[in-house]
């Protein structure tokens, strides 16, 4: 028999809040983090999501003695604290690390590479602080990373590698990030409209989430999402163009849902990628429409925290059960006309919902395509 496996407990560090609730609170509200930041002295001034530095050296001095952690290791260790304080960790207990560019900031202006550059070190570094006794895997395929961290994990406790796991995803805002993105003229010139007629690019953004996941729930657990499928396909269309006709992407939704046993009629909700990028948004409405799902309520959360790269898919699977759990969607952000060839059900203000089927996708750079169904349980 195939192990059940669930999520119940989960925490983020955003520009809209250190816990989950602040963030909550910020999203029902309205609330963005998105705003015109001047990163770095080399760059312009662009619209993005960024962590206030001052707050979060204030809230992590406040829980934590060592000071000797980067920015970004700061944001990582504050999202899990929470959980491992809740959830013991025995010699069956894996560590997860989600991230796209890790500490990359380290590297300015430095002749030698920093040890915490590298990503098995970065995440060895996590787990040795908490204490963790398994080697630490790290999950790094660009922007599906997040969903990723999510299905390997659910895979490898399936597989009895391990009884439990805690996994937890993040990136920061970079002169490197901001560089890269802009060279692919993907930048919007305002705060971003994800699948709207006068969209024009990306905005970045920053954030740590952190989750802990098993295959034995206590019983007095409150939170209970079953992760029910999950499917990842690459479609090796370009290095940083997605498909035209969403074939990776359509392939990942269809092969999660067959495994979750679950009918489009069935999807509740679906937590988008959307990223405001106009081939982004179109392949996925295309995607969306041929595997029927184009009546589920649907939203993109890069209006209110930007495109977090490493950390958008499990910050965007958190909100999504906050959204279940309250019986709420949340708008999808900026959103005004509809700016793609196939109608999509985009969510234009707060409305209750019973939700119970969630689908989460992402899609990144070199082709690759993530989805998960979860089930409020």
């Amino acid at each position: 028999m195939i192990k059940e496996i669930y999520i119940t407990d989960y925490n983020c560090v955003t520009p809209l809040g250190f816990d989950v609730e602040s963030n909550w609170k910020a999203l029902l509200d309205g609330k963005s983090g998105v705003a015109l930041h001047q990163v770095s002295d080399n760059l312009e001034a662009f619209f993005v999501s960024k962590i206030d530095s001052q707050k979060l050296e204030e809230e992590f001095k406040k829980l934590f003695d060592n000071q000797d952690f980067t920015r970004l290791e700061k944001m990582f260790l504050l999202s899990l604290k929470p959980l491992v304080e809740k959830h013991p960790i025995s010699d069956e207990t894996a560590f997860i690390l989600s991230t796209t560019k890790g500490n990359i900031s380290l590297l300015k202006n430095k002749k030698d590479l920093p040890e915490s550059v590298y990503l098995s070190n970065l995440a060895q570094k996590l787990a040795d602080f908490f204490g963790f006794k398994t080697k630490p895997i790290v999950v790094s395929n660009a922007c599906v990373s997040g969903v990723m961290a999510i299905s390997v994990t659910k895979n490898m406790i399936q597989a009895g590698k391990y009884k439990d796991a805690f996994v937890v995803a993040g990136d920061e805002i970079s002169e490197f990030v901001i560089s890269g993105f802009n060279s692919f003229q993907a930048i919007g010139s305002e705060p971003c409209k994800p699948y709207d007629k006068n969209r024009n690019g990306i905005n970045l953004g920053e954030a740590a989430a952190a989750m802990y996941i098993t295959s034995i729930p206590s019983e007095t657990e409150k939170l209970r999402f079953k992760v029910l499928g999950d499917s990842a396909i690459n479609d090796a269309n370009h290095i940083s163009g997605p498909s035209r006709t969403g074939d990776g992407l359509f392939a990942s939704i269809q092969n999660a849902m067959k495994e979750a046993k679950v009918s489009a009629e069935q999807i509740d909700f679906i937590s988008a990628h959307g990223t405001a990028t106009l081939y982004n948004d179109e392949m996925e409405a295309i995607a969306f429409n041929r595997m029927e799902l184009q009546n589920v309520p649907l939203n993109s959360m890069k209006g209110y925290y930007g495109h977090c790269l490493g950390a958008s898919g499990l910050l965007e699977s958190i909100i999504s059960m906050e959204s279940a759990l309250h019986n709420t969607l949340i708008p999808s952000k900026n959103f005004e006309e509809m700016g793609i060839s196939q109608d999509l059900n985009i969510i234009k203000e707060n409305q209750p919902a019973e939700i119970e089927y969630i689908l989460k996708t992402a899609s990144g750079f070199g082709g690759c395509n993530a989805a998960i169904v979860l089930e409020k349980a």
